[in-house]
């Protein structure tokens, strides 16, 4: 199992920034697909991107273009970088890792507010 550990959420107002940071420990990083979650109150989780150990990316559309996944296989850690933040985007982000199609483990979560 790998331990994932979430920080840099917060609350930011709308058209704003905010990175996210998933650092890994235990298992071999470089050969998982590192993915972000996230949600809403009331609503199931939902994909947000994911990062293969090759560096591909895929994303949701509701992030298309603004959202970027990147991935340091030196540190073990997958970083979403999220700009032109929406009221939408309130959620609590959570990282996974996966090897193939396996989930070998979830993050704590983090909490993003994005509200004026």
């Amino acid at each position: 199992q790998v331990q994932l550990v979430e920080s840099g959420g917060g609350l930011v107002q709308p058209g704003g920034s905010l990175r996210l940071s998933c650092k890994a420990s235990g298992g071999i990083f470089r050969t998982y697909v590192m993915g972000w979650y996230r949600q809403a109150p009331g609503k199931p989780r939902e994909l947000v991107a994911t990062i293969t150990a090759r560096g591909n990316t895929n994303y949701a559309d509701s992030v298309k273009g603004r959202f970027t996944i990147s991935r340091d296989n030196t540190k073990n850690t997958v970083d979403l970088q999220m700009n032109s933040l929406k009221p939408e985007d309130t959620a609590v982000y959570y990282c996974n890792a996966r090897h193939i199609t396996l989930t070998v483990g979830w993050g704590q979560g983090t909490q993003v507010t994005v509200s004026s």
